[in-house]
């Protein structure tokens, strides 16, 4: 693999996977502009609800990305198809469990967050609209990472620029036009989610037969099979949860500053997905290369992967950290019009522009361990890291407050990228290039 067979893959990867993270950024900035705090923390207190369900099955995409790549890598068509229909009848059932349990699930995460009453009323407006599209989300993630593992570009490409685009014309449609305010930009989001399963399913369909789900029905159930894909999933599960406990963490503890302070923690935390993103697209790229070394058995093309996620890595991080360093400003604009909130997110950037530093490598290496589904060193660093990360929340916020908050998130992020870095070889010597 050279240079160029990387960019080819990683740039569109991170053109599509770039344009996630702007839904939640365009929610944020025409929420923000309706010149109430509180809306704003609202849509932040209900995305963060969505996402602890969503984030917890993300290994419906992640694990469904690295078997693709792999049956992709062997060569053995009728493995292509078994990668695509297991983890799907997964996500329907367990998309549906959410639907049912929707109640229940809003109760709670109320009583954990004990918002004010105008940020309960929004939170709750905009999790009753979405939370209908639970299964859409989740079939769609199992759609998206077969795609991605299949090394269909294009196909990625068109399937996430196209489903983000539309997501934030009718976001702007809606809220500004319109002015339906916090609904406007649920419906926005779940006509887009329901585009976006749709057009999963076409692509699908035109690479693979759909029929075969009926010949293949007893392998689908092959208890080995079965067993190698649920402990991965586990391992990423428990990632995953860690990742949430975190994040919760983190929103509630800025609830409890205030709505200005809350809404300005939404915008940063906004700003460090845009980020994470980035890293996803390449992490997404290396995940695919990695996936065909270890479906083909090919330990020097693992070594080539490594050492170009490693170079790119570091371009990455320095140009992000100097975009938001230069124009902090400009991009706080974007977001929110209220001085106050505009005031608090300056006062905070210092953490956003030392962001890329510390997590990077973790979110790249990331997709490198999933590519070959080798997940026991992911599993392992995020408890380490949310261990680190409790240690500082209960010691580091009482006298520093909200820099404190930011500090733990920081030893978090970067706890997890030293794990993951000092694990690498270990990858090699695994199952998955024996």
């Amino acid at each position: 693999m050279t240079y160029k067979e990387y960019l080819v893959v990683a740039l569109p990867l991170v053109l599509s996977t770039i344009t996630q993270p702007l839904l939640g950024a365009v929610d944020t900035a025409v929420i923000g502009h309706l010149n109430e705090a509180a809306f704003i923390g609202g849509v932040a207190i209900g995305t963060v609800i969505l996402n602890t369900l969503y984030w917890l099955f993300g290994f419906l995409r992640v694990s469904t990305s690295g078997f693709s790549a792999q049956a992709l890598g062997s060569g053995v068509a009728h493995e292509r198809a078994l990668a695509y229909f297991r983890p799907l009848v997964l996500a329907l059932g367990i998309g549906m469990v959410f639907v049912l349990l929707q109640t229940p699930i809003l109760q709670a995460a109320f009583v954990l967050y004990q918002p004010e009453a105008l940020i309960f009323q929004s939170a709750h407006t905009y999790f009753s609209i979405l939370i209908w599209g639970a299964p859409l989300v989740l079939l769609g993630y199992v759609n998206l990472g077969w795609i991605m593992g299949q090394r269909l570009i294009r196909q990625t490409l068109l399937l996430q620029i196209s489903t983000n685009v539309l997501n934030i014309v009718l976001d702007i449609l809606f809220v500004v036009v319109w002015d339906f305010g916090v609904a406007g930009v649920a419906y926005a989001t779940l006509i887009a989610l329901t585009y976006s399963f749709v057009m999963g399913c076409w692509i699908v369909s035109r690479v693979l037969d759909v029929k075969q789900f009926f010949s293949l029905k007893a392998e689908l159930l092959e208890v080995g099979r079965l067993k190698k894909m649920l402990s991965v999933n586990a391992d990423l599960m428990i990632r995953t949860a860690c990742l949430l406990i975190m994040t919760n963490l983190f929103i509630a503890k800025g609830n409890r500053f205030g709505a200005e302070l809350l809404a300005a923690n939404a915008i940063l935390f906004q700003l460090q997905y845009i980020i994470c993103y980035f890293y996803d697209g390449l992490a997404n790229a290396s995940s695919i290369f990695t996936g065909k070394a270890a479906g083909a058995k090919d330990k020097q093309a693992y070594a080539r992967v490594l050492h170009i996620s490693n170079v790119m890595i570091g371009w990455v991080t320095v140009l992000i950290a100097l975009v938001f360093l230069v124009a902090q400003e400009e991009i706080v604009g974007l977001f929110t019009n209220i001085a106050e909130v505009q005031t608090l997110c300056l006062t905070y950037m210092g953490w956003i522009v030392l962001f890329p530093f510390v997590i990077g490598t973790g979110l790249v290496y990331y997709g490198i361990y999933t590519g070959a589904t080798f997940t026991k060193p992911v599993r392992d660093s995020m408890i380490v890291a949310l261990f680190v990360f409790l240690v500082a929340f209960f010691s580091l916020i009482p006298p520093f407050g909200n820099h404190g908050l930011w500090a733990a998130f920081i030893l978090f992020s970067l706890v997890r990228s030293v794990y993951l870095y000092q694990k690498k070889e270990a990858l090699e010597k695994s199952f998955a290039f024996s």
